[in-house]
């Protein structure tokens, strides 16, 4: 089997989100979905929910603003949360720089979010 190297800007699939957001896809099976995301200023995602997917969002940099169940936390670069199916959040970055992450998704988040 050969290994395959891979660079954000070369060969992964990019994908825009919410407002002006972007992602890059690092895996994307039905088990398993690793993507890399950046938030510019001022932008978040709409309050939400998955049924079976569990997620693991681990920053890279800038300041994330997570409110999961009514509470807010803030995450700054090399630390993480995880997010259990059925509780409701959404991510923010209320800062002047981008926000970058990593989010691991198992099983895969496709057609399992529901909009609150």
């Amino acid at each position: 089997m050969t290994n395959v190297v891979f660079s954000k800007g070369e060969c992964l699939e990019h994908y825009n989100w919410g407002d002006g957001c972007h992602g890059w896809t690092f895996v994307d099976t039905d088990a398993l979905s690793v993507k890399q995301e950046l938030m510019p200023p001022d932008t978040a995602e709409a309050l939400h929910f998955h049924e079976k997917a569990t997620q693991l969002f681990f920053i890279l940099k800038g300041k994330a603003i997570f409110t999961i169940d009514g509470q807010e936390t803030t995450l700054k670069p090399e630390q993480g949360v995880q997010i259990n199916p059925g509780q409701k959040h959404f991510i923010a970055n209320r800062d002047q720089a981008d926000l970058e992450f990593i989010l691991y998704s198992y099983p895969s988040t496709k057609n399992d979010r529901i909009n609150l």
